[in-house]
């Protein structure tokens, strides 16, 4: 796709978001909902929305577990916009596929975008239930949404990463809850979940969870020059390190846990 197809296409859909939502502007903040967190957006006062689906240009996530709609409000005194599932490489997108919507919402005024993931632990001493704050990624996707286009809409390719998380954002949320620990995300393909060598080859690079998202979101929106910060919840032991995994097993936790991270994310946003 040409540079000036791809910045038309952004533009039908920010007009589109606006009309949708009856703004003109979005809020700063935006958070992204993963596999399990569907149901943050109930906490939002004055909310409207519109269905990804019903924008163009937009792919709607289709697993079990994410929503699939974009909803702006206020919690508290913070105004923000949420995105209720996100995209993946998986469902046989490309990496510009998946960042699509983070770059269009970038035009219309996000400044800054919490990241939320469900994880796998590839560390004993990381048990299922644990919140990882993460400091640094891994990319074992295979791919890069930095690949290609280069217009405005964009910003630089060739991306110096050891800056991407805002450090002073991390703090502020780690302050929030003592059991918060930090670490670094190790994003794959997917969908089948890792084997006892790739768990064991994760962990040796350095990787204290892995997941199959993030990694791309991370890369556009420090590319966009957006503050980052990402929240990692862990629902089970990867590579044999646990019990026989299904994506059941991973909503279960979460829902279980729904009360926490919800009170945590409307405690983030905020900081």
């Amino acid at each position: 796709m040409s540079v000036t197809k791809l910045e038309t296409e952004i533009a039908a859909t920010a007009t589109a978001v606006k009309s949708a939502l009856g703004v003109d502007r979005l809020p700063p903040t935006l958070v992204v909902l993963g596999s399990g967190f569907k149901g943050f957006e109930n906490n939002l006062s004055g909310s409207t929305s519109v269905e990804l689906q019903e924008l163009p240009h937009v792919a709607s996530p289709s697993v079990q577990g994410h929503g699939a709609s974009l909803v702006a409000g206020t919690i508290g005194n913070t105004p923000l916009v949420v995105m209720t599932g996100r995209l993946h490489l998986y469902e046989g997108l490309s990496a510009h596929d998946i960042v699509y919507p983070l770059r269009v919402l970038a035009t219309l005024g996000v400044k800054r975008v919490l990241l939320t993931n469900a994880s796998g632990s590839l560390c004993a001493d990381v048990p299922p239930g644990t919140l990882v704050a993460v400091t640094d990624q891994i990319n074992m996707t295979g791919t890069s949404c930095l690949m290609g286009p280069k217009g405005k809409y964009f910003g630089k390719q060739f991306l110096d990463m050891a800056s991407a998380w805002d450090k002073s954002w991390l703090e502020k949320i780690c302050a929030l809850d003592h059991d918060i620990v930090r670490g670094v995300y190790v994003g794959v393909l997917g969908p089948a979940y890792e084997t006892p060598a790739e768990a064991r080859m994760l962990a040796g690079l350095g990787a204290t969870v892995v997941g199959m998202s993030t990694v791309q979101e991370t890369m556009a929106a420090h590319q966009l020059g957006l503050k980052v910060a990402c929240l990692s919840f862990v629902t089970n032991m990867s590579g044999g390190l646990g019990e026989p995994l299904t994506h059941d097993d991973v909503l279960d936790l979460v829902a279980k846990n729904q009360e926490r991270l919800q009170s945590i994310l409307i405690k983030a946003v905020g900081v």
